[in-house]
């Protein structure tokens, strides 16, 4: 009966991926997250995928706009501005508002549904800031 006992709770009881630190831990939260279902399935709606790319997509015809108007320097001085500024940022565990970067795409004055109802600095979600940088700085 040992057998069918194993059989059975290898069937109903998951397997969670081991940590490096020890065998006794679970899975790491502070890294990957909480797993969902949700995170796996395709788009519910036609449209979705379209608005998670928009602003990829609007950058991007910003940038043909751009290089069709003045030339190809313009769109590859912005994208080197993009990126410098995409690279200074808080310490992992602070908000960083990325105003530099609003300011080079033009969002600076306008108020949108992410600046009212998704504000970062109001979540109840704070990590554990030790553990954070060492992860950042590749110490984990």
């Amino acid at each position: 009966n040992s057998r069918g006992a194993a059989s059975l709770l290898k069937d109903t009881i998951p397997i969670v991926e081991l940590s490096a630190s020890g065998p006794f831990e679970g899975l790491d939260l502070l890294r990957r997250g909480f797993t969902s279902v949700k995170n796996e399935l395709m788009p519910s709606h036609p449209l979705e995928l379209s608005e998670k790319n928009f602003q990829l997509n609007q950058d991007k015809t910003n940038f043909d706009t751009l290089r069709n108007i003045q030339g190809i320097h313009a769109p590859l001085r912005l994208q080197m501005e993009f990126r410098a500024v995409k690279q200074v940022q808080r310490l992992p565990f602070l908000h960083s508002s990325s105003i530099a970067l609003d300011t080079l795409r033009g969002n600076n004055e306008c108020i949108g549904f992410e600046d009212i109802l998704n504000d970062p600095s109001q979540s109840e979600v704070m990590g554990e800031p030790h553990m954070m940088m060492e992860y950042k700085l590749g110490l984990l």
